[in-house]
Parts: structure tokens; C-alpha cells; sequence
């Protein structure tokens, strides 16, 4: 079974920067895809930021250039640093891990608790 914790969320004003940090208690292994989403009150989640075991990573168009996802395999961590933060990044953000069988095919999701992040104007 795979936990999920979050930490370094947090109040920030606008143009500033935040680094939030996913600790897995359970083993990731490479072929398990980690990520970032984010939810703001009356809206859908969205993603914010995918990466591969092999480092492969994509955005989301709203925060491509400003957000830098990054895993430690070793330590079973995911991390999302943010930078020129926005208003409209404000959001609770939950970590995700995508697990797969040794085959190769999707295995279950596992999410962290989520973390408020606040910008102010």
C-alpha cells in the first residue's frame, strides 16, 4: 500500500515562489508516473505537471515556464517547485502517484492529502 505525504504549502504573494515536496511511505518504482494536480473552489481538478521515472516531464499550459516538477527516485519523492507564482495558482494541490505492473499496464492512483497554496495580489 502506498501513502502519500504532502508538505510546503503555504501563503506566498504574488510573483513569489513555493516548493512543495511528496513523500511516498510505500516503494515507487521507474515505471510509476508521479504528478501534481490542483483544485480551486468551484472548479474541476486539473493537472498541473506529470513526471517519469525516466525524468520525462509535461505541463500544463497555465504554468509551463513558471512550475519545474522533479522526483528523487531513492527517496520515493516528488516535488513541484513554483515560481512567479500568480493569483490564479491559488489552489489546494494534491500529489499523485500512478503505479503500473511489471507488464507495463496502469496498476491504481494514489493521492496525497493536498495542500493549500494561497497567493495574494
Amino acid at each position: 500500500q502506498v501513502q502519500l505525504v504532502q508538505s510546503g504549502g503555504g501563503l506566498v504573494q504574488a510573483g513569489g515562489s513555493l516548493r512543495l515536496s511528496c513523500a511516498a511511505s510505500g516503494t515507487i518504482f521507474t515505471r510509476d508516473d508521479m504528478g501534481w494536480y490542483r483544485q480551486a473552489p468551484g472548479k474541476q481538478r486539473e493537472l498541473v505537471a506529470t513526471i517519469t521515472g525516466t525524468g520525462t516531464s509535461n505541463y500544463a499550459d497555465s504554468v509551463k515556464g513558471r512550475f519545474t516538477i522533479s522526483r528523487d527516485n531513492a527517496k520515493n519523492a516528488a516535488y513541484l517547485q513554483m515560481n512567479s507564482l500568480k493569483p490564479e495558482d491559488t489552489a489546494i494541490y494534491y500529489c499523485n502517484v500512478m503505479t503500473r505492473w511489471l507488464g507495463g499496464g496502469r496498476r491504481a492512483d494514489y493521492w496525497g492529502q493536498g495542500t493549500q497554496v494561497t497567493v495574494s495580489s
